[in-house]
């Protein structure tokens, strides 16, 4: 790829999360194309892309790495209302897009509404819930390297699962979506209930980064959750593990899980970054203890400290 347009490199006091708590970066550049992108990993191959900040948590020193965001035409779409084709960047605002799509009547990604996510990093963790999940509606994923290489990748290839894909060693720059031609109508009514049901299940008024934890895979039965799902081979919820263990509430300084669903932590004033990970530290280590299993975190956790691990 032939690269001529350099991005404009500054620091960042705070990197903007739905947390509302953690460190900043040490470089950080919006990028507006492809191109751009490229010589972005020419600068630095190891950088970090910042989506809409939803299931990020950035420790409080911060981050060395260089940070980017996809603007301009990384973060644009066009949209095929009679085909229901969807060609959409990375850096697109998935709530934003779900409603132009529910306004032009095509069906599916309602499914995902309430879900706060740029497309790209929907597309990597494969964000979905009790409706759905993106890779449903996904054709092709455009993509760089760590070298600037460009790859296509078709769904077959993309190697999605439950909250995960093969898409986490590449840079997503952009998607091809089919949705389905429906009455506007009714698209808007199914985001509707979708959203209401949310609205009455999760804390969504209050700071957190949605879900901090994956639904387990239990490999041995639970019986004390009373619950006829919870045997070895069944996914189970994480929040009813650590609500039936008592840790609704349980609070570091002024972050708490929530008391409305207890897969979502929440912050208030006066909170930090490293309040967030003892907590998580905490859950974690009592939900192993009373049940036996290890939780993975759906949050991800960027440490100038703790590249690739967890602090």
């Amino acid at each position: 790829m032939l690269v001529t347009d350099a991005p404009a490199i500054s620091s960042l006091a705070h990197v903007p999360t739905w947390f509302g708590i953690g460190g900043g970066a040490d470089r950080f550049a919006p990028v507006q194309t492809a191109e751009q992108l490229a010589r972005a990993i020419e600068i630095d191959p190891a950088l970090r892309v910042l989506g809409d900040g939803a299931n990020l948590l950035v420790d409080d020193d911060g981050v060395s790495e260089l940070v980017v965001k996809l603007e301009g035409e990384l973060a644009s779409w066009t949209i095929d209302p009679v085909r229901g084709i969807v060609r959409v960047g990375a850096g697109a605002n998935l709530p934003k897009l779900i409603n132009e799509t529910v306004r032009q009547g095509l069906a599916g990604l309602e499914t995902l509404g309430g879900i706060p996510a740029s497309v790209g990093g929907a597309l990597v963790m494969n964000a979905g819930g009790k409706f759905g999940e993106i890779e449903q509606y996904v054709v092709r994923v455009h993509a760089l390297d760590r070298s600037g290489r460009e790859v296509t990748l078709e769904h077959k290839d993309a190697a999605f699962a439950y909250r995960r894909s093969g898409l986490k060693g590449l840079l997503v720059t952009s998607c091809e979506l089919q949705l389905a031609p429906d009455d506007a109508g009714a698209v808007r009514k199914r985001l509707k209930e979708v959203m209401a049901y949310k609205k009455t299940s999760q804390p969504m008024a209050e700071k957190s980064a949605g879900c901090t934890y994956k639904n387990p895979t239990l490999d041995h039965d639970i019986m004390d959750l009373f619950d006829a799902n919870a045997r070895a081979g069944r996914r189970v919820p994480a929040g009813l593990l650590i609500d039936r263990a008592g840790l609704k509430g349980l609070a570091v300084n002024a972050v708490s899980v929530s008391d409305v669903h207890a897969n979502f932590f929440v912050t208030r004033e006066g909170a930090t970054a490293g309040d967030v990970i003892r907590l998580m530290n905490e859950v974690e280590r009592r939900v192993l203890d009373r049940y036996g299993v290890q939780l993975e975190r759906e949050v991800v956790v960027w440490s100038r400290h703790h590249r690739g691990s967890r602090p």
